[in-house]
């Protein structure tokens, strides 16, 4: 089934290529060359309130931080990636490569948390630094690229999250077909995925919220349409051996009033079902969002709904996996029947002569949290989830980019994200003050 989804694009689309391909213009494997190098700092600071008021259960499988009540890292990352050019003909082949490597500035005196910046050795300490490589060899025909090896991914059901201190990572094939203008058609094949704080590359898949025992690979196919500038629909599918079979189907509408007024509509759904051995146990879940944005000028004011229908959260595979609307910066508010509205303001202060700065105001709020039905022997009970859960979350940001001069394209973003619930949800009460700074480097070989 697999290599029957790979093959696809390269059979059925390459004979209608365009005449002028991406394969047809390479200048060569050195000559379309190109390194980056990107320099990051984050200080990282989380004060979880009324830790106590969670159930034991769920507490145990929280980092002893978040127990003790704070965490707190500061490290720099830096990440180093080469992308070679194809080589000339009628299969081109060339080659990505990546190292990170992640150093610990300070840990707050022993506050650091797993899963946060920073590794953590076996007795869940910070470690002062760790690192990891990878490349992925790439083939090309016409405009349909076949890449093996360690990488990063972007779909809506199997993404790699860079909102850490380092990236994720996934290895497989990936296999992207741009052969009509307006079409592309993307499948994958993968067998593990490399979380962000994490320096092995042995420890199977990343799964955000079950417990339950892991599948061995991982399988998705899907096309995204873009007819007009206005308008882009995705449709796609997947398999988490032996875990589940889930669906997404993503639409984004947009229509300009005047030179300065426009509207836009963004929908995100996914259907989820368990398969196999059900190694998560009984699932049986559909989630979607659905946000409004009406922009004038330097202002943007953004509406959403979120809905969860199933009796277990809804969950993915990887920590970038998640389009719905109101997955924010603390919480996903994907918890069993939960329902969420959100609303948002964004500002570009660059009307009022600051350009490059960008504030933006968020709050979520979410109820009628039901996990009382979830299944006792699946992946989802130790969290403990009981019926009338709410919670509500208010983020705040301020983003700088330098527009000129040798330090431009260097980024500074301030965060203050706040995180109340009852304890009917599965997510703690909690502050945090998030500062990065990250410098750019690039050039071609």
């Amino acid at each position: 089934m697999t290599r029957l989804l790979l093959a696809l694009p390269l059979l059925g689309l390459a004979p209608f290529a365009q005449a002028e391909s991406a394969q047809s213009q390479s200048n060569g494997f050195v000559e379309d060359g190109s390194w980056n190098i990107l320099n990051r700092s984050v200080f990282d600071q989380r004060d979880f309130k009324h830790g106590g008021r969670n159930s034991a259960a769920r507490n145990a499988y929280k980092p002893r931080s978040e127990r003790n009540g704070k965490a707190e890292e500061w490290a720099y990352g830096l990440m180093g990636s080469v992308q070679s050019g194809f080589t000339q003909g009628l299969i081109g082949v060339g080659v990505d490569a990546h190292a990170y490597l992640g150093v610990q500035l300070d840990s707050g005196g022993g506050r650091a948390g797993k899963a946060r910046l920073l590794g953590v050795d076996n007795a869940g300490h910070p470690k002062n630094q760790y690192s990891r490589a990878g490349a992925a060899l790439k083939l090309r025909l016409s405009n349909t690229v076949l890449s093996y090896g360690e990488q990063r991914i972007k779909t809506p059901v199997f993404s790699s999250s860079d909102s850490r201190l380092l990236p994720e990572t996934a290895t497989g094939f990936f296999l992207t077909s741009n052969e009509v203008d307006t079409l592309k058609l993307v499948a994958g094949h993968f067998n593990e995925s490399t979380d962000r704080n994490a320096s092995s590359h042995d420890q199977g898949f990343v799964v955000n919220y079950s417990n339950g025992r892991q599948g061995n690979s991982f399988d998705l196919a899907g096309v995204v349409w873009n007819p007009a500038p206005a308008f882009s629909g995705s449709l796609y599918s997947s398999r988490y051996e032996d875990s589940w079979n889930q669906h997404y189907l993503g639409s984004t509408l947009s229509h300009a009033l005047d030179d300065r007024r426009s509207i836009s509509l963004d929908l995100n759904l996914y259907r989820t079902t368990d398969t196999g051995k059900a190694l998560s146990g009984r699932i049986d879940n559909t989630t979607w969002s659905l946000v409004s944005r009406y922009n004038q000028g330097p202002h943007g004011f953004s509406l959403g709904w979120q809905q969860v229908d199933g009796n277990t959260p809804f969950d993915y595979v990887t920590r970038g996996a998640i389009f719905i609307a109101n997955a924010v910066q603390m919480s996903d508010f994907n918890a069993p029947n939960e329902k969420s509205w959100q609303a948002r303001y964004d500002l570009n202060m660059g009307a009022y002569g600051v350009p490059g700065l960008n504030l933006t105001a968020l709050y979520v709020r979410g109820f009628d949290i039901d996990g009382s039905h979830v299944d006792p022997a699946g992946g989802y009970a130790y969290l403990g989830y009981g019926k009338g859960g709410k919670h509500w979350e208010r983020d705040l940001e301020a983003r700088y980019v330098v527009q000129s001069g040798k330090a431009k394209g260097t980024t500074f973003s301030l965060r203050h994200n706040v995180h109340r619930g009852n304890t009917a949800q599965a997510e703690l009460d909690g502050d945090q003050i998030r500062l990065a700074v990250e410098w750019p480097l690039s050039g071609a070989f």
